[in-house]
This record gives structure tokens, C-alpha cells and sequence, in this order.
């Protein structure tokens, strides 16, 4: 059914059952795995998934509702639905339908050019990948992941009050994963690529850096327990703070999740330090004109040359600081409820070379890795402890390979203590928020080891 008749029936019903404002938020996904082993295509899925959440404001409470089935015969079951709903709804949690921003960006989202790539040059992508990976070394033992994704997502908000916005954005997503053994030593190394631009994607050059990131740790062992000055690469520090970003969400602020609370305006990092949340970033997982809620997203820095400028906002959160929304109202699907998350959050580049900042170290380690990151951190304290491998540093050079440590620190420390940022800005996978870095260097971390 075309959306635009379904959404004009349900808000017509929906006013003769007495609602006073309402709102649709649909959101659709299509998706294409292809995952290859051995040469061949192991895997092969294709999936669709579309729905849609309304809301109104029932005898001055908000109600909600939400269906997979977008045709007329869930206009009543949205309805009514939403009236039961909002008859259980607690009072102190007021709630508004947002009438729209002044103005939105004009921005690209959708890169047409991808659906000039044929299903088969996907599935040759992640053969060729999977290949390459074997053929490179003879200590190559397997590919144990080799994965090649493509979706598009879109995104309509429509209300009572005039609000109609739509979004359409595309992405590609490639990941490799190679063990390399040598006797009874047995490594991984991997690689993934984010992008809507298939062009992006080499796959000898995707293999290669995996496979050689395996071969590099073969022959590692722990190293002496101590204090260490540390460089967290591109990818390690990207991850750390996607696991530390809520704590500029407003809403954790203001539950007192957050260290940063009445930190506005005071330095929170050294001056290096600078991180952006910048939705209309080219290419960017999630780049938007528009939140989940309809505001107008903004650049912002976050963090401006080390002081914190600001939380990250919804309307909720905005409206309970007396503030405006930030444009960072996030839902997981149709059907959850808002929160807060970055778009395309980052740490600014610095003007150092990775190797650069490698030679100005006479003793210290480098992390290529960590595990445990829902486990093994605090995001209200900011304490974590984290199992790593990397490298060591002698006297301004890589020397050799070291596992089985342990890193610990404070993250609100890291910042404070950040001596250099090199120019190799990465972005982690993406997940709530894309979240990214470069490689960062710290005066001092806690390395457990032998």
C-alpha cells in the first residue's frame, strides 16, 4: 500500500478516536550476506524487514503502537493499540510531537552507482577475497572468515503537525579473518572495510594486511610486567571510545552515569584532543539531515581542543536542560524506544605519521588488540582492564611481537594524558554510532604481563 494514502487513513481514524497529535516513524532494511569458504559461496542470505511505531497524544498522554504489516488492515489494531497503551503510561514522563527543524542539510545518503554492481561481482568479491587470503604464505591454515555484506536502509517520519521527512543510505561491509600457523603456533589477523562506494574494496590489499597482521604476532610472547608508555592504534583506540561513548550522552549525564556531569566548558583533555560528532560526513555509516525524532542534525565538537562543549541531546533530555536537541535521538529499529547516540563521532586527526610516533618511543608497547570490551570496562567510572596484544618498542623501532597482557587504565586519564595523535583517523565497525579515531599515544598505561 503506497505510504503516503496509509499514513493520511491513519491519521484521519486516528483523529475521530480522539487522538490530539500523532506520528509515524517507518524504517525498512534489505540486506545481502554472501559468506565464502574454500572457494566457494558457504553462505547466501537475503533479507527484507520493514515497520512501522505510531504514537499520539491520547486524553493528554502518549500512546504507542507498532506493526510489521504497513497495509489497511493495521490501521485499527495501530489505533487502538496505541489508546490501551497510553492509559498505562506514567504522567511525569511528558512527552511532545515534534513539529520540525527551520531548516535541514541537503545531503547525499544513497550512492546510486551501487545498483550498477551485479549480485555476481558481490559473490566474486568474497570468492577472490577468501582465495587471496589462502595463497598469499603457506602458513596461511585457513580463512576462517570471509564476509561480504550489502544493505540499504530508509527512513520516513511523518506527523500531524507538518512533519515529513524521508532518508535512503546504502552501505557495504566487508570483513577477513586469517589464521597463520608456524608448528604449534597458531595466529589470526583480519580486516574489514566500511563503505558505500564498492570501488573502495580491493580485495588483495583486504587479504594481504590480514594475513600479514597474523604473520606478525607468530613468535609472540608476554612481556614484564610494568608501566609503559603506550600507543593505542587507529583501530584499538576507535573501539575504546565506542565503548566509552555514551558517557557524553546527556541521558547518562543526567541519571549521574557520567563523570562529565557540570563539566561544560572545563578541560576534560589535553589540547590535542578534539572529537567530532559530524552527521553529514561523506560516506559516513551515519551520515543524516535527520534524527530518529526529526530535529536537524548538527556538526558539533564535542570536545574542542580538549574542553567539553557539550552533551549529546534528544528532545527529552534537551528539554529537561533547558536546551535544544543536538539531533542525536536514536532508535535501534521501528519499534524501540529513543535514546541517545552519536552519528559519526571521531577523534580529529593529529599531523604525526604512525611510524613517527613509533620513533620517538625508546621503551614502550604498541596494542593492536583487545578483548573484552562489554566485560571488561567501566563506562561510570571509566576504569577498564582489557586482554591485548600488540607489539613492543625498542629504542624507536618495532621489535618484536607480545600476547598474553593485560591493559589497564582510567579512560578519563587517557584523555588527559594523550602525548601525541597520529593523521591515520579509523573507524570501528559500526554499531550504535560509527565511531572512529586515529592511532593515539599515552604517556603511560599498566601492562600485566609476565
Amino acid at each position: 500500500m503506497d505510504r503516503k494514502k496509509f499514513i493520511d487513513i491513519l491519521f484521519n481514524k486516528g483523529k475521530d478516536a480522539g487522538f490530539e497529535e500523532m506520528e509515524v516513524y517507518i524504517s525498512g532494511n534489505k540486506e545481502l550476506e554472501i559468506m565464502a569458504f574454500k572457494g566457494e559461496v558457504d553462505n547466501y542470505t537475503i533479507a527484507e524487514k520493514e515497520g512501522l511505531s505510531f504514537r499520539g497524544i491520547y486524553n493528554g498522554k502518549m500512546g504507542y503502537s507498532y506493526t510489521e504489516k504497513i497495509d489497511e488492515s493495521s490501521i485499527d489494531l495501530l489505533i487502538n493499540e496505541a489508546i490501551e497503551n497510553s492509559k498505562i503510561v506514567d504522567l511525569k514522563k511528558k512527552e511532545y510531537i515534534f513539529e520540525g527543524s527551520n531548516e535541514y542539510e541537503d545531503i547525499v545518503t544513497y550512492n546510486k552507482q551501487s545498483e550498477k554492481i551485479s549480485t555476481e561481482e558481490k559473490i566474486d568479491f568474497a570468492i577472490n577475497l577468501e582465495n587471496e587470503g589462502r595463497q598469499i604464505d603457506n602458513r596461511v591454515d585457513n580463512i576462517n572468515y570471509c564476509l561480504f555484506n550489502d544493505s540499504s536502509s530508509s527512513t520516513m517520519i511523518a506527523n500531524t503537525k507538518g512533519l515529513n521527512l524521508e532518508s535512503k543510505s546504502n552501505m557495504y561491509v566487508s570483513y577477513v579473518s586469517a589464521l597463520v600457523k608456524e608448528g604449534d603456533d597458531v595466529k589470526t589477523g583480519d580486516k574489514f572495510i566500511v563503505s558505500n562506494d564498492f570501488s573502495d574494496f580491493n580485495y588483495k590489499e583486504m587479504a594481504s594486511e590480514a594475513v600479514s597482521e597474523g604473520l606478525s604476532m607468530l613468535g609472540a610472547k608476554s612481556i614484564e610486567s610494568g608501566d609503559y608508555p603506550v600507543i593505542l592504534r587507529s583501530d584499538v583506540s576507535a573501539n575504546i571510545l565506542k565503548a566509552f561513548a555514551e558517557i557524553f550522552s546527556a541521558d547518562n549525564v543526567q541519571k549521574d552515569l557520567s563523570l562529565l556531569k557540570d563539566k561544560i566548558g572545563e578541560k576534560i583533555a589535553t589540547s590535542s584532543v578534539s572529537i567530532i560528532d559530524d552527521p553529514f560526513m561523506k560516506n559516513g555509516a551515519y551520515t543524516s539531515s535527520f534524527d530518529a525524532e526529526g530535529v536537524a542534525t548538527t556538526y558539533k565538537k564535542i570536545v574542542d581542543k580538549g574542553v567539553l562543549t557539550t552533551y549529546l541531546y534528544n528532545l527529552k533530555t534537551a528539554k529537561k536542560d533547558n536546551t535544544e536537541s543536538t539531533g542525536n535521538a536514536f532508535k535501534a529499529s521501528y519499534k524501540s524506544p529513543i535514546e541517545i547516540a552519536p552519528t559519526n563521532m571521531y577523534i580529529e586527526n593529529g599531523d604525526i605519521s604512525f611510524d613517527e610516533m613509533v620513533s620517538g618511543i625508546d621503551r614502550g608497547v604498541i596494542i593492536i588488540d583487545v578483548q573484552g570490551l562489554h566485560s571488561g570496562l567501566n563506562t561510570i567510572s571509566g576504569d577498564f582492564s582489557l586482554s591485548a596484544y600488540g607489539y613492543e618498542i625498542l629504542n624507536g623501532k618495532i621489535n618484536r611481537p607480545i600476547n598474553q597482557i593485560t591493559v589497564s587504565g582510567n579512560y578519563y586519564d587517557v584523555l588527559k594524558n594523550v602525548e601525541q595523535i597520529g593523521n591515520d583517523l579509523t573507524f570501528a565497525l559500526p554499531g550504535k554510532g560509527y565511531i572512529g579515531s586515529p592511532s593515539i599515544k599515552v604517556k603511560t598505561l599498566s601492562i600485566a604481563g609476565e
